[in-house]
Parts: structure tokens; C-alpha cells; sequence
């Protein structure tokens, strides 16, 4: 008999436990084995998956071949995107994308590109995935890098000689990178720089 100042157990009742246990984790792994099946749908391919892993990590992981300059980015955000940022990257209506830097422990904080984003890569990944707005992901690799690099001179980040690719980009140190707070979760902490 096992004894404690608050149960007494037989060996029958610990037996009887142990055996309602046991029955249930093999109930439990017979039901997954005899799980229906309803014949919808198909593994995706490869291809398929390449095709939708297009995100670019922080450290550069993801970046395609091709590479632009500032005056062939100044070109495709005339053409492009100067309609919902300005001319000049700071009209709008959409998000400002130009200037603020210092600005974040003032009173007036302005976020933009130059003055809050803690990677290039970012400004890749976003504009890649995200834009314009009407037409997204209808962007070029080398029309990406170009406005990339136009963006990031006109905010004082790179030299207007600069090449961006995907060995160039992820070098680009940000005025705010150390303004953020490293994600350590074991998952994400791989893609940090």
C-alpha cells in the first residue's frame, strides 16, 4: 500500500490508472492512423513554394540577383512612386519617406526611412513585396535596388556612386539600427545580422 499524510493507493487503483492511461495513448495513435482523408487538394511543388518565399531577412538572406544605382532609382521613382510620395520623397499624401533624422526623441518624432527603419533589407523587402500599391510585386529586382539606393541617398545613408545588390544592401549600416531591441525567440534570431 503507498501511504501519504493525504491519499492512501492500492496497487489495484495505481494498476487501474496506469491502464486507463495506457489505453487512451493507444486509442489516441490508432484514431490518428485511420484519420479520413478527402482527396482536396495536393503537397505544393517546389516551384510552388519558391514562388511565395520571396521575404528577405534583416541580414540579407532572400535577396535577389541584380543590382541598381541611385540615378536609375531615380528614374523609377519619378515613374513609379513619386505620384503617392512626392517628388521629392516628402509631399505625400502616402507616408513621407525623406528626412527626420534626430527627430525621434523629440516632441515631433517624423518616421521615415532615414530616420527609423532599423535595416535596408527592410526598405527591400517591403518595397518588393508591397509595391506600388496598385500593381504589387510588379517591380523588377534591379528596379527594387535602384529605388532602394534612391531612397537611401537622398537620406544621407549612401553615396550617390553606391551599387546596390545583394551583397552591397545588407552591408548598408542604418542611423537606427540600434534603436531596436533584438528578438531573441530561437525561431527569428537566426536572420539577425
Amino acid at each position: 500500500m503507498f501511504t501519504s499524510n493525504k491519499w492512501t493507493l492500492t496497487p489495484i487503483w495505481v494498476m487501474t490508472v496506469m491502464f486507463i492511461c495506457v489505453s487512451a495513448l493507444v486509442s489516441a495513435a490508432a484514431e490518428s492512423e485511420h484519420t479520413p482523408t478527402y482527396n482536396i487538394g495536393r503537397p505544393a511543388s517546389q516551384a510552388e513554394i519558391h514562388a511565395w518565399n520571396i521575404d528577405i531577412a534583416p541580414n540579407g538572406e532572400g535577396l535577389p540577383s541584380g543590382q541598381g544605382t541611385v540615378i536609375e532609382g531615380a528614374t523609377v521613382y519619378t515613374n513609379i512612386c513619386a505620384s503617392c510620395h512626392g517628388l521629392t520623397g516628402i509631399e505625400g499624401p502616402m507616408p513621407i519617406l525623406i528626412g527626420g533624422r534626430d527627430t525621434l526623441t523629440t516632441n515631433q518624432p517624423l518616421k521615415t526611412v532615414g530616420s527609423y527603419w532599423p535595416y535596408a533589407t527592410t526598405l527591400y523587402d517591403y518595397i518588393y513585396r508591397a509595391m506600388p500599391l496598385n500593381a504589387p510585386q510588379s517591380l523588377s529586382p534591379q528596379q527594387v535596388y535602384a529605388v532602394v539606393a534612391w531612397i537611401l541617398f537622398r537620406n544621407g545613408i549612401i553615396e550617390e556612386s553606391t551599387i546596390l545588390n545583394a551583397q552591397t544592401l545588407p552591408a548598408v549600416h542604418m542611423p537606427n539600427q540600434k534603436g531596436f531591441v533584438r528578438d531573441t525567440r530561437p525561431d527569428v534570431s537566426r536572420m539577425v545580422p
